[in-house]
C-alpha cells in the first residue's frame, strides 16, 4: 500500500517532458533528418500533451505502472550481463539476482525481448504521467544495455549469443532471434524519442552497424531462406533509424527484410492470408507504412490499406481482435473458429499502430471507429483489475475465461506489448491539423495544443452514458475547428456550444465541424444516441455477438469448474495458455431469443450502470468488466 501511494504522489508530480512520442506522422520534426514526405490529414499530439483523467483507462494505467516499478532493473539486465560474461556471483547468482522465469529463462531462445517491450512501455509512461521514475529506471536500463554493448564488442547486443542469429542465417532451427532485436531496437529508439536519451539512440546505432556488415554479404537465396523466420518489424525499427539518422545503410537493411512471399501477394491486392500466422504479417505491413511515409511509395500506401481493409472486413471478431491459436482461417468456417485460443492481443496491438498511420493519412471516421472497438473490448480487457496481470488471448468459445499472466513467469510477448498497451491510451484521443483539432475518442482527458495555445478538456462517463462535455481553454480568443467524432454505432446526436443547441447537418460515420473564434471558458455538450444491436457472425450461422454503442457485451456465467490456478496461467505447464483446458460445464445459458425491433425486450437495462439482464436471468455486462469468471460473447440465437 505504501508502495502504491508513493507511486501516486509521483504520477501526480510535475516534471519537464522532452519532444517525444511514436513515430507517427507529424511529429519529431527536429528529431529526424528524413522526414514525412506525403501528405497528412491529420498529425499526432505528442503523448505528453495528453492526460488522463480519473476513469477506467487511468486506473488500467495505474495498476500496470505499479508492475513495471516492482521489476528490478538488474532482473531485466540478467540475461544480457550473463551472455555478454560479465555478470559475476556466488552460486551463479540465485543470492543476488531473481531471475524472470518463463519466455525469459535462460535456457528461452526469445530472452530478452521483455527487456526490449519494457524500455517502451518506461518511455511511454513517463511521457503519460511525467513521472521520473521511470525516466531514471529508464536510463539505469539503457546504460545497462550500453556497458553490455561494449563487452560483446562488435555492435551485437542481446540476451542469447550471436549464434542463434548463425543458426537463423543458416536456416536451421531457431526460434526468432530478428523479432526478439526488433524489440530491443524498438525500446531503445522510443528511449530516444519519448525520454530524450540519446546513449539509447548511439547503442540501437551501434546495432545497427553490426546489422549491415553482418548481412551485408549475404547471397540472394540466403536472405530469402532466412527471413522465412519470424523477424516481427525489424524492418520498421530500421526504417525509422535511417530516419533519425540519414545512413542510408539502415534504409539498406530494412529492404533487406521485405519478404516477397507476403508483401507481393498484398501488393497484387490479393487476400493471400490462408492459414498462416497472423502477428508474422501485421509488423511487415507496419514496415511498407513507414517506407510510403518516408519515400512516398504508392505501392506500400495501397498494399497497406487493402491489408487493413482485408483484415477488418473478413478476418476480425467482434471485440476488435483477430486469430485463432495465433494464426488465420477460412472465413467461410469464421463460428467454427471461435475458440478458447482466438485474439492474440499482440495481433491487436499491431493492427492499432497500423489504424494510427491510416488515420494521420486520410482522417478515416472507418479507422477511428475501429480503433475505439479494439480499445474498448480488448485492450481495456485485456488487464486484470484484481492483480493488473494480463491475457495472452481474447477467448470468444462460450464458457472460457481470460487467462493472467503470472507476476514472475509468464513474460509472453502479450505481457511485453501488455507493458506498452497500458501506458498509451492517452495518445489516439486526439488528432490535429492545421486548422483545428480530430476527437477521436470519448475518454475522460485533457490536452494542450501549445501551439495554438489551446487547453481543451474532456469530462464523460462514457460508454455508460452517451454525454461528453468539453471546455477550452485559451490565452486570447482563436479561430478553431473542433472536428467531433460521430461514430457509425450513434443514430442521432445532441450538439450544445454555451447551452445553444447546434445543427448537426453530418450522418453518422463522419464528422461534426464546429468552426468558430473560441474563447477561454466555452464548453460544447455532446450526447450521443446509444443503443442495444446485434452482430451476427459474418458465415451465416446462427450466432450473434450484442453491442451496447461500441461496447460489446458478455454474459456473465459463473466460475463452476474453475480451480485453481485458474484463472492464473500454470508456471509449472509449458505454455500452457496454448493448450488450457477450460473444463468448461455442460448446459450453460447460452441461448438468446432476439427481438430486431424490441431490443429492450431482449435484455433490460439494470440502473445507471451499463449493466443488463436476460429474460433468463443472466447478468450481462461490458465484456471489458467481466473477469474471472465464464462469459458468453458469441450467443447462440436459435
Amino acid at each position: 500500500m505504501k508502495q502504491r501511494k508513493w507511486l501516486c504522489s509521483l504520477l501526480c508530480a510535475c516534471a519537464t517532458m522532452a519532444c517525444a512520442q511514436s513515430v507517427y506522422p507529424g511529429i519529431y520534426g527536429d528529431k529526424f533528418k528524413e522526414g514525412v514526405k506525403v501528405p497528412l490529414a491529420a498529425e499526432s499530439f505528442e503523448l505528453q500533451d495528453v492526460r488522463l483523467l480519473p476513469g477506467r483507462f487511468r486506473d488500467n494505467m495505474m495498476r500496470d505502472s505499479v508492475w513495471m516499478v516492482s521489476i528490478g532493473v538488474d532482473r531485466l539486465l540478467h540475461g544480457f550481463r550473463t551472455t555478454a560474461g560479465i555478470f559475476a556471483g556466488r552460486e551463479g547468482g540465485y543470492m543476488t539476482v531473481k531471475k524472470l522465469g518463463g519466455w525469459e529463462s535462460l535456457d528461452c531462445e526469445l530472452r530478452g525481448h521483455t527487456t526490449g517491450h519494457f524500455l517502451s512501455a518506461l518511455s511511454l509512461m513517463y511521457a503519460a504521467t511525467g513521472s521520473e521514475v521511470f525516466k531514471l529506471k529508464g536510463d539505469s536500463l539503457v546504460a545497462g544495455l550500453a556497458e553490455v554493448q561494449v563487452a560483446l564488442g562488435n555492435g551485437y547486443l542481446s540476451a542469447f549469443p550471436e549464434e542463434l542469429i548463425n543458426r537463423n542465417i543458416r536456416a536451421t532451427s531457431v526460434w526468432a532471434p530478428w523479432y526478439t532485436l526488433h524489440k530491443i531496437f524498438s525500446g531503445l529508439i522510443d528511449q530516444y524519442l519519448y525520454a530524450g536519451n540519446t546513449q539509447a539512440l548511439e547503442v540501437a546505432g551501434k546495432m545497427g552497424d553490426w546489422a549491415y556488415a553482418k548481412l551485408k554479404p549475404l547471397s540472394e537465396e540466403t536472405r530469402r531462406k532466412m527471413i522465412r523466420n519470424e523477424f516481427g518489424g525489424i524492418n520498421e525499427s530500421f526504417y525509422n533509424l535511417y530516419a533519425l539518422t540519414g545512413d542510408e545503410r539502415y534504409k539498406w537493411l530494412a529492404g533487406f527484410f521485405y519478404h516477397n512471399e507476403v508483401i507481393d501477394p498484398l501488393k497484387a491486392q490479393k487476400d493471400d492470408l490462408g492459414t498462416k500466422h497472423t502477428n508474422t504479417f501485421i509488423p511487415k505491413v507496419l514496415a511498407e507504412v513507414r517506407n510510403y511515409e518516408l519515400t512516398g511509395d504508392a505501392d506500400s500506401k495501397a498494399l497497406s490499406e487493402f491489408f487493413w481493409h482485408t483484415m477488418i472486413d473478413r478476418h476480425t471478431f467482434a471485440p476488435g481482435c483477430s486469430s485463432d491459436k495465433e494464426h488465420y482461417f477460412p472465413t467461410d468456417k469464421f463460428t467454427a473458429h471461435i475458440s478458447g485460443y482466438t485474439g492474440e492481443t499482440c495481433c491487436t496491438y499491431n493492427m492499432l499502430k497500423l489504424s494510427r498511420h491510416l488515420f494521420c493519412w486520410d482522417a478515416s471516421p472507418e479507422v477511428a471507429d475501429y480503433y475505439e472497438r479494439a480499445l474498448y473490448n480488448h485492450i481495456l480487457g485485456q488487464q486484470d483489475p484484481a492483480s493488473g496481470m494480463v491475457a495472452y488471448f481474447l477467448p470468444l468459445q462460450t464458457g472460457t475465461h481470460r487467462v493472467y499472466s503470472t507476476p514472475e513467469n509468464s513474460f509472453w510477448c502479450c505481457v511485453g506489448s501488455g507493458f506498452e498497451n497500458h501506458a498509451k491510451y492517452a495518445e489516439a484521443i486526439y488528432y490535429h491539423d492545421r486548422d483545428g483539432i480530430f476527437v477521436n475518442l470519448f475518454i475522460p482527458s485533457e490536452v494542450k495544443w501549445q501551439e495554438k495555445g489551446l487547453v481543451l478538456r474532456q469530462d464523460t462517463r462514457f460508454p455508460e452514458e452517451g454525454k461528453v462535455t468539453f471546455t477550452v481553454g485559451l490565452d486570447e480568443p482563436k479561430q478553431l475547428t473542433v472536428r467531433l467524432r460521430y461514430p457509425s454505432w450513434s443514430s442521432e446526436v445532441c450538439v450544445k456550444v454555451n447551452g445553444k443547441k447546434v445543427k448537426v447537418r453530418q450522418k453518422p460515420g463522419s464528422y461534426i465541424l464546429l468552426s468558430r473564434r473560441w474563447k477561454d471558458g466555452d464548453r460544447i455538450e455532446a450526447d450521443y444516441a446509444m443503443g442495444l444491436r446485434l452482430e451476427r457472425t459474418p458465415d451465416g450461422t446462427e450466432r450473434g455477438a450484442l453491442l451496447y454503442g461500441p461496447v460489446v457485451l458478455a454474459g456473465e456465467l459463473g466460475t463452476e469448474g474453475m480451480e485453481a490456478p485458474a484463472p492464473y496461467s500454470d508456471p509449472a505447464k509449458y505454455n500452457d495458455y496454448y493448450s488450457y483446458d477450460y473444463h468448461i460445464p455442460e448446459g450453460l445459458p447460452c441461448a438468446l431469443r432476439w427481438d430486431e425491433k424490441h431490443p429492450g425486450n431482449v435484455l433490460q437495462r439494470k440502473g445507471k450502470a451499463l449493466a443488463f439482464v436476460t429474460p433468463d436471468g443472466v447478468e450481462v455486462k461490458p465484456l471489458y468488466d467481466v473477469h474471472r469468471q465464464r462469459y458468453v460473447v458469441y450467443w447462440d440465437l436459435r
